[in-house]
Formats: structure tokens, sequence, C-alpha cells
């Protein structure tokens, strides 16, 4: 207690790390990623999709919603790589699906407005992953990460509750920069008070906007990787987990939120997913 006020377990923390210049051996910043990571996004898609579809008398089966998500995906890797700016690729993939199923008197920026929309009015916890973030509120710092539309963002973090429980958010269309550029990373770090790369860990779903956003920051990375899928690429992954709750694991924390004793690398190794 201070001044009739408790101290929270990562303010201890953190007055430790100044003290022994960030030299503790753990995990007590953590950057969630959102679509796909904290949040199922394609279900929230699917059904912004599909709404759209009706609102402007046309029909969307599973054969579009499903090229519409790989049209989509595709403009938003050339988006992370500096390619096309996001302006141009959010009208634009509704360009190129109408062209390629013959959709001719609909407005593709006046349809993206909608379906921005649409799209941050509807959300879908993974894993529980509100009672998991909530559940670590006041044991670690958290941050919201994410390369999403900015109004779509603050609209379902808003309605989801998740923006109460986190320490700040982090949308790369207010940053000016996406992930995974190192830029990206560096201004999110000048607005975490006292920063340290070494206790700081992302956890994503995104092998080409997390995981190598992390590498080139130069923090740990967590692949959420629930499908198992393989690596083939050239990112380093530090851990890798198939369900969010197993980040407990890797911070030391039980279902209690103590933390215990371990370091890292001692309960999960590189390249291999934490089984339960």
């Amino acid at each position: 207690m201070e001044d009739g006020h408790p101290i929270l377990l990562w303010q201890s923390l953190y007055m430790i790390n100044v003290q022994r210049g960030c030299g503790m051996e753990r995990f007590d910043t953590i950057l969630w990623d959102v679509d796909q990571t904290l949040l199922d996004f394609k279900r929230s898609e699917d059904y912004a999709v599909r709404y759209c579809f009706r609102l402007f008398g046309l029909e969307a089966d599973d054969r579009i919603v499903k090229r519409y998500s790989e049209i989509s995906e595709g403009y938003w890797k050339r988006i992370e790589t500096g390619e096309i700016r996001k302006k141009e690729a959010l009208a634009g993939r509704f360009q190129t699906l109408f062209r390629e199923i013959g959709v001719k008197d609909v407005d593709a920026e006046e349809f993206q407005e909608v379906y921005a929309e649409a799209l941050g009015s509807v959300y879908y916890f993974q894993d529980n992953s509100y009672e998991l973030v909530k559940s670590l509120k006041g044991v670690c710092r958290q941050y919201l990460v994410t390369n999403g539309v900015n109004r779509t963002q603050r609209k379902k973090l808003q309605l989801s509750g998740l923006d109460q429980l986190v320490d700040g958010i982090f949308v790369s269309e207010q940053m000016g920069v996406p992930k995974p550029q190192k830029e990206y990373f560096e201004k999110c770090f000048a607005r975490i008070p006292g920063f340290c790369k070494e206790h700081t860990v992302i956890v994503g779903d995104s092998l080409t906007s997390d995981m190598l956003g992390g590498n080139r920051a130069g923090i740990a990375t967590c692949w959420y990787n629930p499908e198992g899928m393989e690596n083939h690429s050239e990112v380093r992954i530090d851990y890798e987990i198939r369900n969010l709750n197993e980040i407990r694991r890797i911070l030391g924390i039980g279902t209690d939120g103590i933390q215990g004793n371990r370091k890292r690398g001692d309960s999960v190794w590189p390249n291999r997913a934490i089984r339960s």
C-alpha cells in the first residue's frame, strides 16, 4: 500500500525492473493482436459480407464469402508490405470481387463504408478471451496492436468491453504505419511507460504481421496457431500455443493469477506448441 492505495503487481514489478536496470527474466507486458486472435474475425467478416449483400439487394453464398475473404487477405498483405495504401485497398478488394462475380451497379466505396460499420457492430470471443484478459488485468500490462480500420476496431472493442481491460490500444491507422513495420512498433513502445523489450511478448495469429513484426522489433513472439499449421517461413517463433489461455504458462502464472518462478524457456520450447 502507498498513501492508502494498493500497488498492482505489474507496478511492483516495473519498479523492480527500474531498480535492476530492466533485468528481470519474465514477461510483464503483452501485446495482443485483435482480429483472429482475441476475436474471431472470420465469423464477423462472414456476418458483415452477407449483411451488406442483402442490404444492397444482392445474394452472397458461401463461395462468394470465401472468395471475398481470400481477396481481402491478399490486399491486407499488400498493405503490410507497403505495396498499396489502406485507403486504396479497402474499396479495391470489393472492386475486385464485384468484377469477378459480375456485379456492376454497386459503388465499391459506398459498399466499403457500410461494410466497415457492419464489421464493427459484431464480435465473437476466441477461447473465452474476455475472461483471460480480465484475469490478467493488474497482473501484467496488456496492449492491443491491430492493423484494422480505426473506427471499426474502436467500435467493436468498445462493444466487447476489451477496451476497458487493457492499458492501451494501438491502431495502425492512427500510428501512420502498419504491422509488421518496425516503425509501427517503435511508435507503440514510445507510448508504453517504462517499456522494456526483454519483458515484452507479442501474441498473434499472423506470421507475416504479428510474428514478423515482433522479429523486426526485437521482442519475443508467441504464435497463436489453433489449427496446428506448419511454419514454412523464416520468421522466428519463440513460443507457439493452440489455445490463448496457454499464455499463462509462458508468463509463469497459474489460473489463480499468482506468479510462479518460471523463467523464459522453462515451460515451453522454441517452435513448439504448449500441450495441456
